[in-house]
């Protein structure tokens, strides 16, 4: 009996060691188990990057680009229309083409709630009218002419700086006066930038001038705004 009481000890001894040793590798697989078969993706970080490009985190501003505009369209038309949304006349510059004819106006909103007001304003109000988001860099690359520089249009091609100055005998513009050519049909039109010191002075030329007569060609006047 004593022989089988040993043989029984040594047993359960032997037992308990291989459980202990297998118990010791349990907690590894415990710890490894997540990172192996975890069948949770990570959070992506679309949220955060939705309409990124329309906040300008220094100053909360959001642009946008109004689409159906005239060269007959005033900033004051949008302003009007879009009362409630805090805009001023500095707020509005045109998208002019290179030949000065509007592609569209660039708003500068001062809320993401004030564009968002917009365009539910456009789409009840504006039916010629659309309204999309634009970024910074689309409204910084635009030239503010803000109603002080006038276009002439349709210049003898072989018109100088001084013709220009006694086409606009009489008003009072800065010295400086960019003449170029642009493409038209049959033949380029030769035009004219010429910037004055107020809107007031701009428009006083517009109107004394406009279908005036330059080396015998009937001149068109426009302000940029």
């Amino acid at each position: 009996m004593s022989k089988l009481r040993l043989l029984g000890t040594a047993l359960r001894s032997n037992f308990t060691v291989r459980t202990v040793r297998a118990n010791q590798g349990l907690p590894f697989l415990l710890r490894d188990s997540p990172r192996r078969f975890s069948t949770e993706s990570e959070q992506s970080p679309q949220d955060s990057a939705v309409d990124q490009f329309l906040q300008t985190p220094d100053t909360g501003l959001v642009y946008g680009k109004l689409l159906g505009v005239t060269r007959h369209t005033l900033k004051t038309d949008v302003v009007n229309m879009l009362e409630g949304c805090k805009l001023t006349l500095d707020d509005l510059k045109i998208d002019y083409n290179r030949s000065f004819m509007p592609m569209g106006m660039m708003v500068q909103f001062p809320s993401r709630y004030a564009f968002d007001q917009a365009m539910r304003m456009v789409t009840k109000k504006g039916r010629l009218y659309k309204l999309e988001r634009a970024s910074r860099s689309q409204w910084d690359s635009l030239t503010p002419y803000n109603g002080k520089t006038v276009l002439l249009h349709g210049l003898p091609r072989n018109a100088v700086p001084y013709d220009v100055e006694r086409f606009l005998t009489g008003c009072e513009h800065d010295s400086a006066i960019e003449l170029f050519l642009r493409a038209g049909s049959p033949d380029p039109i030769k035009m004219a930038l010429v910037r004055f010191s107020s809107q007031i002075e701009a428009m006083n030329a517009f109107i004394k001038k406009n279908r005036g007569f330059c080396l015998n060609n009937q001149i068109l006047v426009r302000v940029l705004q």
